[in-house]
């Protein structure tokens, strides 16, 4: 991670694709980064890092279904049961000898986009049906999916890009397949927020995932605070046509010398990691739109000291409430910013908050009140 940081104030790149080569390779891989690929703002702190193109001699191996069979497996043939399986989340050849051959020995292949995964599965000559199994259809497919698979098939899901059930389609028929103890295996493949993370240069030994924000403003803004007061890196999936919204907002509540880290088209030919505060990105999107899909890393909040004292944690919760939060939100907002314990918080918002903001409790403060801020609601 630091050598990482390193190469980010040096503006040196790093993300790097090298395109499989023919086995065995008969000429030297030769190395050169074209001016056309780096990017470097000198007048900001922010630096955009785009792919380097490596060359093998121009050999491009033709895949084939049968590259599994070069490397045989010691498991011997696959059990039923339903397998989760990784797919690349760009560049078609970041996908594993495992995944290659549960994909072809399935008896059939769920997906999120039938027509995108036929291209993947064309592209290695696999022949193995497929189904379609997105978020409008799921409930509908469970119980058919399940009968076949209490028949003893051997069921591949897959979404159109990294791990299935996360941000993806999959997560409520695993959760089924375990109620019904049939196996589920998972099958692990590349991954937008293990890649970014890793690339991003900020803090990695803890971070939160939050995927994709609610629709709705107010809940949005509210898991926006919450992560605003988080010691850890926050990594969100962000729709290019809302990222201007998500920029004004974050850099308002996480403030806009917040370090963050935008990746772009991860994998692809016009691979981009854009580096700089909040404010910055703020500034430097509002005027065009990104394309591709986004992964946006925003660095967690640091403090010198967080255990608060009394007037502090007041203070704080004050704050949250005249914005308009309720007392029991603003509680676990600053639950979530201090090592202090959740419940001694609690106790001060009861003692202190209770009969000053109870139309904010939804009512009296009674005991029914206090029971919900005592558990955390």
């Amino acid at each position: 991670m630091k050598l990482l940081r390193l190469c980010h104030s040096m503006a040196v790149p790093f993300a790097i694709h090298l395109r499989r080569p023919a086995f065995p390779l008969h000429c030297p891989i030769l190395l050169f980064p074209s001016n056309h690929f780096l990017l470097s703002a000198s007048a900001h702190r922010h630096t955009i890092t785009s792919a380097i193109s490596f060359s093998t001699c121009n050999h491009q191996p033709s895949p084939s279904s049968d590259l599994a069979d070069d490397f045989p497996s010691k498991q011997g043939p696959l059990k039923p049961g339903l397998y989760l399986v990784g797919t690349p989340i760009g560049n078609l050849e970041d996908i594993t000898l495992r995944a290659l051959k549960v994909l072809k020995s399935a008896d059939v292949i769920l997906s999120e986009d039938t027509r995108h995964s036929g291209k993947l599965l064309m592209y290695y000559k696999i022949r193995t049906p497929l189904l379609s199994y997105h978020k409008f259809n799921e409930s509908q497919r469970e119980q058919v999916v399940l009968k076949r698979l209490l028949g003893g098939e051997i069921v591949a899901l897959i979404s159109d890009a990294g791990m299935p059930g996360i941000s993806d389609p999959g997560m409520e028929l695993a959760k089924l397949c375990v109620d019904k103890n049939i196996p589920v295996i998972p099958v692990p493949g590349p991954s937008a927020v293990v890649a970014a993370l890793s690339a991003s240069g900020l803090p990695t030994n803890e971070f939160t995932f939050v995927g994709f924000l609610p629709k709705h403003s107010t809940t949005r803004r509210e898991r926006l605070m919450v992560s605003a007061n988080s010691a850890t890196t926050q990594v969100f999936f962000v729709p290019p046509h809302k990222l201007c919204q998500f920029l004004e907002e974050s850099s308002s509540i996480f403030g806009n010398s917040r370090r963050c880290v935008i990746a772009r088209e991860m994998t692809k030919l016009h691979e981009e990691f854009w580096r700089g505060t909040l404010g910055e990105a703020n500034e430097a999107f509002s005027t065009h739109q990104p394309k591709g899909e986004i992964t946006l890393m925003i660095e967690g909040m640091i403090s010198e000291d967080d255990q608060l004292s009394d007037s502090q944690l007041e203070n704080k919760l004050e704050e949250l409430i005249s914005k308009g939060h309720s007392l029991s939100t603003a509680v676990k907002v600053v639950a979530s910013s201090t090592s202090m314990k959740r419940k001694a918080i609690y106790s001060l918002a009861l003692e202190k908050y209770v009969d000053r903001h109870q139309p904010l409790l939804g009512g009296g403060a009674n005991a029914s009140n206090r029971c919900r801020l005592r558990e955390g609601g």
